[in-house]
């Protein structure tokens, strides 16, 4: 189906069915109760999951098929944002051309920077990018200040008067799909549960999903094998004769033009931009979200994307007032214990929690979080076996045929 094995076409399936379904499964508890602040269905954290998931499929294309790290691709997220955000002041408020002006954006930037990266591999590689990426946060924070806006970034604002646009004078701008505000919702309350549909959520869903499809017929394409050959013996190819620049490089364009698709979805998302968006912090965050749910694997980017944004957003949030909340029923010690015991692994301190978790799926799960959903698969499909031996031999020893 669309060039698809059943494999792949039940993974696109299932990706799917999460997206369109997420307002139901991330709002699992009803509204005021004490679990509800586990509740992620809102839109701007849905944005969120499906926007870096975007991000981390991209990035996943280069190190989880070729091997090649880079610490850099935070750059082509803010260059797509920027070339959205000025298509948008410019041009046009529908968020179309601004998605395609940032994907076209970080695709130019990404062929400068990856002629010059790749003409080194391994830590010299990882290197370059992420001085390409620093020097382009430097430049984006002061140097370019009139087109970036410098520390305060970049906003549609009342002056603007975009050339297909009809707005009145002094009126602000806001970013839409053929006149469908992104920001509009409508929310359905069924009992104590409270679900919102948000028209942006869809867009950057539906974007998602087509993007997740391209990784899956790069992956099983003949580039994608020619990448898989580059990350297992780059040495042994080239005696054969096959040059693996060209590949490096197209798949290194590849992933930036996901990244700079990632930026502009943010951008009609959100319409402002800033430099923090190429620190290096972000670089080292998609790098995380890939390892977490499974280099080299299609989904995986996508699990370790929302795991990351869901304990950046939720588990952040929780503080000492709901911790006591949570602990109201035991006596003042055990209490007092429990809230001492739990609140360096929350609020301000969920990167201590991240920390250890990447630290034990890096041990014990080097596959990432699809390497665990395989064993606990496993599991399930022994203990299937299992019990239909047992029952074979049941039925031998009173000498009927087994079913």
């Amino acid at each position: 189906m669309f060039g698809l094995n059943k494999r792949d076409t039940g993974l696109i399936a299932i990706v799917t069915v999460l997206v369109i379904l997420a307002p139901f499964i991330l709002n699992p508890f009803p509204e005021g109760s004490a679990m509800a602040q586990f509740n992620a269905g809102y839109p701007d954290l849905m944005q969120r999951f499906v926007i870096f998931g975007i991000f981390a499929i991209g990035f996943n294309l280069l190190f989880g098929l070729t091997g090649y790290l880079s610490f850099g691709h935070a750059a082509f997220l803010g260059v797509g944002s920027y070339g959205a955000i000025w298509m948008l002041k410019l041009f046009s408020l529908n968020v179309i051309p601004s998605i395609i002006m940032g994907v076209i954006v970080a695709g130019i930037f990404a062929l400068a920077v990856g002629f010059v990266s790749l003409r080194r591999s391994g830590i010299y590689f990882s290197i370059l990018t992420l001085a390409f990426a620093q020097m382009s946060y430097a430049l984006a924070y002061s140097v370019l200040t009139p087109i970036t806006g410098g520390e305060t970034g970049l906003q549609i604002k009342s002056t603007d008067s975009p050339l297909l646009s009809n707005l009145e004078p002094g009126e602000i701008g806001r970013a839409s799909l053929f006149g469908l505000d992104m920001r509009s919702s409508f929310e359905i309350e069924m009992g104590d549960w409270l679900f919102t549909f948000n028209t942006g959520y869809y867009l950057a869903g539906i974007v998602m999903i087509l993007a997740f499809y391209l990784a899956i017929r790069i992956t099983r394409s003949p580039f994608g094998m020619m990448l898989r050959a580059i990350k297992s013996n780059q040495q042994r190819l080239n005696y054969t004769g096959l040059n693996a620049r060209p590949y490096t490089l197209a798949v290194f364009v590849i992933s930036g033009m996901y990244a700079g698709l990632a930026g502009g979805l943010m951008v009609a998302m959100d319409t402002q931009v800033g430099p923090e968006r190429m620190f290096w912090t972000a670089s080292g965050e998609v790098v995380l979200m890939t390892i977490l749910g499974g280099a080299g694997t299609l989904i995986g980017p996508v699990l370790g994307a929302g795991f990351i944004k869901y304990m950046e957003n939720i588990i952040s949030k929780i503080n000492k007032g709901i911790l006591e909340q949570w602990f109201a029923f035991m006596p003042d010690g055990i209490e007092d214990l429990l809230i001492t015991l739990v609140y360096p692994f929350v609020g301000k301190g969920w990167h201590l929690t991240l920390g250890l978790m990447f630290m034990a799926v890096v041990i014990f799960l080097p596959g990432g979080l699809v390497e665990g959903g395989q064993r606990i698969g496993r599991v399930f499909r022994r203990r299937d076996r299992k019990s239909e031996h047992a029952e074979a031999d049941a039925a031998k020893q009173r000498n009927t045929p087994a079913e």
